[in-house]
């Protein structure tokens, strides 16, 4: 149980100073960027969504480990062991989309309850900033 602690621990500490990282770059790449205020706002999105695909790849990085590589439990459903089905299960997870179709087992169950919890501050955390940097822009340009 401690090892699954950490485990979980690690992963999500990974994906929050991913986004971390990821919003600083961007708050200080998008004001200096030449290109017209809206693009501005686009290149933010899109590097926030990179932001977010990268998290999510680090959590099914992470199922595939705990899977093939220790006693955690598994993923039952329509689900072959494979990266990318537990990529999907990140994606669903994440999100907090939850189709059902693959189901966590044991130990594993903690870390999904976590990738959502995560998953929901990160994606809030990007709505907030992205928020924020309208308002620069508007303010700049209106």
């Amino acid at each position: 149980m401690i090892i699954t602690l950490i485990v979980n621990s690690l992963l999500v500490a990974i994906a929050v100073l991913i986004h971390f990282e990821a919003l600083n770059q961007l708050s200080s790449i998008i004001p200096k960027l030449n290109i017209k205020h809206r693009l501005r706002i686009l290149f933010g999105v899109f590097g926030a969504l990179i932001a977010h695909v990268v998290e999510i790849w680090a959590f099914a990085f992470g199922y595939y480990l705990m899977i093939h590589y220790g006693d955690f439990g598994t993923l039952e459903g329509h689900f072959d062991k494979s990266l990318m089905d537990c990529s999907y299960f990140s994606f669903v997870t994440y999100t907090s989309l939850g189709f059902g179709d693959i189901v966590a087992k044991g130990d594993i169950r903690f870390l999904a309850g976590l990738e959502a919890l995560t998953g929901l501050v990160l994606i809030s955390w990007t709505a907030s900033f992205m928020f924020l940097e309208m308002q620069k822009l508007w303010k700049d340009n209106y």
